[in-house]
């Protein structure tokens, strides 16, 4: 892992007096658990063909990766926890014997919950390396069964035609209220863990873990992460996967005028798509933008576009998730 960047992110301001403590051991144990163990290969091969089909389908060898997962107060896995670890095994081998070849997209599905008790296994297949693309396939394991299932490509810089949608004109972070502060004071531990989280968020039309606001199927919210972050593009873009999975959903939810507290909401995850467009800094405030198409048949698709302060846009992400109303 290479050298921290010299900037360091303003922490939330808080009541708390050990707030900043617990932010910054937050994030050490978000890099930690994005340092992957690879610990041995495994041979991938269909059996009961006939021999003709049996060498036109041949074998497959994968690399497996160890990694250790974030305690979570349900007990389940973070989905962009894993995303994130899927990437990062993934970007191990490919950046082994081409290391200047970075993400450009991801396309995830999830499967199962995790268990955020247990670490998770992750085997990584080469699917191919051209002169320009790597592409690998990855899956998330835990109990002998798969939770995750994710493709990957990795491409070298190159040039080529270049425009972008402009980032909307919204208020700054410092005019903005953070969950860390929204919820000083309050002793519980659901609170607790969202207010330590590694990624802090502002949202410009106000969150939506008690309350609700406007019934529309937008909104926008500034994060960063609350400490450093190496230079490492692989790491840097898996720290933006990782962010990318928290408040995509809530611009379904916040079209219906409800809130994650709401006990008949029933949410989880089914897929994920990023593209990375351009590399930036991670740990420096982000907008991301979202809004949410269509919902229906107990599921919402949330779409997303990520800016640097300056506009710049660096990201692309879609999901749905499972959006249950039980009465």
């Amino acid at each position: 892992m290479s050298e921290s960047t010299d900037s360091t992110p303003d922490l939330p301001t808080s009541a708390d007096p050990d707030l900043a403590q617990h932010l910054q051991a937050s994030m050490e144990e978000l890099l930690d658990i994005l340092t992957l163990r690879e610990v041995g290969t495994a041979t991938i091969k269909v059996e009961g063909l006939d021999e003709d089909d049996s060498e036109a389908i041949g074998t497959s060898l994968a690399q497996i990766f160890v990694g250790q997962s974030q305690q979570q107060p349900h007990g389940r896995t973070f989905g962009g926890q894993v995303l994130a670890q899927g990437l990062m095994a993934a970007g191990g081998t490919v950046q082994d014997t081409m290391p200047h070849r970075v993400p450009h997209s991801l396309h995830a599905y999830f499967m199962r919950p995790g268990d955020a008790s247990q670490p998770i296994r992750f085997s990584v297949e080469r699917m191919r390396d051209g002169h320009s693309f790597s592409t690998r396939r990855v899956h998330a394991m835990q109990k002998g069964q798969p939770i995750l299932a994710m493709t990957a490509s990795f491409q070298d810089p190159a040039g080529g035609l270049d425009h972008q949608d402009p980032m909307p004109d919204v208020p700054r972070p410092e005019e903005l209220t953070s969950l860390a502060d929204a919820f000083a004071g309050i002793d519980h531990p659901t609170v607790d863990h969202i207010r330590r989280r590694a990624i802090e968020h502002r949202h410009v039309e106000g969150h939506l873990m008690d309350r609700t606001g406007p019934q529309q199927s937008h909104q926008s919210v500034w994060m960063r992460p609350v400490g450093k972050v190496p230079n490492d593009p692989l790491l840097k873009a898996a720290i933006l996967a990782y962010a990318s999975d928290f408040t995509l959903l809530e611009s379904s939810l916040r079209q219906h005028g409800i809130n994650w507290s709401d006990r008949r909401l029933r949410p989880a995850s089914l897929d994920h798509a990023m593209w990375f467009h351009r590399e930036a800094e991670p740990d420096q405030w982000l907008l991301y933008v979202q809004e949410s198409p269509s919902a229906q048949g107990g599921r919402g698709l949330g779409i997303g576009r990520i800016f640097t302060e300056d506009g710049v846009l660096i990201a692309t992400v879609a999901q749905e998730g499972m959006l249950r109303i039980k009465e």
